[in-house]
């Protein structure tokens, strides 16, 4: 072989690596399931989210247990359970040893867990529903500027132009009575940014290093954020009042109602983590942002729920807005296949 015909070898390995490169930078943020995967999962997850905020409510209305803390308490305590049983079922799936920084990714987590659930509650005492759903309408923007600038995850000018129209369509969706004050907004803000977090740092427990199967995730996180919002409820005076009341409580559907949402909200987080995993946490956000506006359409077709001009045409935006981002997902899907 002469010298040239070493050079031009060289350079033709140069040309294939910078081509690899190239392909790296353009690459998706995530290596997504097939189309037919994400949708099944993010359909489960979706019915799961709807049944059980509507338990929720009948246990917070109908059978007056109005102790947020203390209820998300015990769903974590049936989430430890659930996990365990899983495990003792399962010939294939046994929970991971962890060290180190891996062990506090999961504390960090928790406490993101924990504080999206205790300051949620907070911040809907200072603020109005629909301010708080506009707020939460900027949830996918965060979580695709954690996950470009922390992460250093890419996505294609595509993706991102077609989260703009949801975003804004489920802003005019809850546009109207935006009563706030100076506190409320600040708690409101932080709860959406724990709420990309939790998306974020989620996703990367479940798909990066670790890649921690989801019942073992919750099986490691569960416990700690019980012992944290159980701290929560004690401080709040909701056990002590629980106490007070068991022997109302006790005779009533509440003891029923509760333990059927603990029950609900392990398969919720098992299909929420199954989601995130097979699709991505900007598209798990999408995903919460279209069921939101969903829940309206719902209530004015079945309860007959005035909504004006404008908060249709909101609707209207994020129906037609999901459904690009889906054409987008199965594109890329094609490109990258």
């Amino acid at each position: 072989m002469t010298e040239k015909d070493i050079e031009a070898e060289s350079s033709n390995n140069l040309l294939d690596n910078e081509k690899e490169k190239g392909k790296d930078l353009i690459k998706p943020a995530v290596d997504e399931a097939p189309f037919q995967t994400q949708a099944f999962w993010l359909f489960v997850w979706m019915a799961n989210n709807i049944l059980v905020t509507i338990l929720n409510k009948a246990a917070f209305a109908k059978v007056n247990f109005k102790y947020p803390y203390a209820l998300s308490a015990i769903h974590m305590a049936c989430n430890i359970i659930g996990a365990q049983i899983y495990f003792l079922f399962s010939r294939t799936v046994k929970p991971k040893i962890i060290e180190g920084s891996h062990r506090q990714a999961i504390l960090f987590f928790s406490l993101i867990f924990s504080m999206n659930i205790a300051i949620g509650n907070t911040s809907l005492r200072h603020v109005s529903v629909n301010f708080n759903q506009v707020c939460r309408a900027l949830v996918p923007v965060i979580v695709m500027g954690i996950s470009m600038t922390y992460y250093r995850k890419t996505f294609s000018n595509s993706r991102k132009w077609a989260v703009i129209p949801i975003v804004i369509g489920v802003a005019m969706a809850f546009y109207g009575d935006l009563s706030y004050t100076f506190i409320g907004a600040f708690y409101t803000l932080l709860c959406v940014v724990l709420a990309a977090l939790k998306a974020v740092v989620g996703g990367e427990l479940l798909t990066g290093d670790l890649k921690l199967h989801e019942i073992d995730l919750l099986s490691k996180m569960c416990p700690l954020a019980l012992i944290q919002i159980g701290i929560i409820s004690v401080i709040t005076g909701e056990v002590s009042e629980i106490s007070s009341r068991w022997s109302e409580l006790s005779t009533s559907a509440a003891p029923q109602v509760v333990l059927l949402t603990g029950i609900l909200s392990f398969s919720l987080n098992v299909s929420s983590f199954i989601a995130n995993k097979v699709t991505s946490p900007l598209t798990l956000c999408i995903a919460a942002n279209v069921k939101q506006v969903l829940l309206v359409a719902f209530g004015t077709l079945y309860f007959g729920d005035a909504v004006g001009f404008f908060n249709g045409m909101g609707i209207l935006i994020v129906i037609i807005g999901s459904f690009k981002y889906g054409l987008v997902s199965i594109n890329e899907k094609k490109e990258t296949a």
